[in-house]
């Protein structure tokens, strides 16, 4: 694809993503512009459905609104409110750190500095940046497995990891579009442009994009 394109996707991905839910995190922060519920959130999403991390959040964050309330429970007790989130058992454990970080380091407070949020126990670039992004409305580009996986097969950038893949996009892509991109291709990814044999005939942005890597479509 050329890079002036980026407009044109942008604005077709927008009038697109309509039709579908948006992702768990970005719904967390619409209902309640808290960092810490967007923190939470994020890390019982990792390698799990938005429609479990959404029973399991709203199960927790009922229970646990804060990092003092957090402490309060038990691992065990954790890990009954989010079951069933991938590595529950591991995300109690974490969550109940982090917790105590905040505590002891930010007077109960989630920093607004990625490299802060970077230092706390299991959290990594994506989610630092949509704590970032979705919780204090500062700039930042997350990237998970969606935002990686389009981005490429569009041809707009090329890389191989999604940490190259969020550097790429910061020197490319227009300021503008970075908070949104992640929303965009997350949503778009999930319920079209899909890992292992895309929609691309139903894809209003198919003219633009270079289906790099794509063996099988429909």
């Amino acid at each position: 694809m050329k890079d002036k394109d980026i407009h044109q996707i942008v604005k077709i991905l927008k009038q697109e993503v309509v039709r579908w839910e948006v992702p768990i995190v970005t719904e967390v922060s619409r209902n309640r512009r808290d960092p810490f519920a967007i923190l939470v959130s994020t890390l019982l999403s990792l390698r799990t459905k938005d429609q479990t991390t959404r029973r399991a959040a709203t199960r927790l964050l009922a229970r646990a609104g804060t990092p003092e309330d957090l402490l309060k429970l038990t691992e065990v007790e954790i890990q009954g409110l989010i079951y069933p989130v991938g590595f529950y058992k591991r995300k109690a454990v974490v969550l109940r750190e982090v917790a105590r970080e905040l505590l002891s380091r930010f007077a109960g407070q989630v920093p607004d500095d990625l490299d802060e949020l970077l230092r706390l126990k299991g959290v990594g670039r994506k989610t630092a940046n949509l704590v970032v992004t979705l919780g204090f409305e500062k700039l930042g580009i997350c990237v998970d497995t969606h935002v990686h996986r389009i981005s490429n097969r569009l041809g707009y950038v090329s890389t191989r990891t999604p940490e190259q893949t969020e550097f790429a996009l910061r020197k490319k892509l227009p300021r503008k579009y970075w908070i949104l991109f992640n929303d965009l291709l997350v949503t778009y990814g999930q319920n079209l442009c899909k890992p292992v044999s895309p929609l691309c005939t139903r894809c209003r942005i198919e003219t633009y994009c270079d289906q790099i890597g794509v063996t099988r479509h429909r």
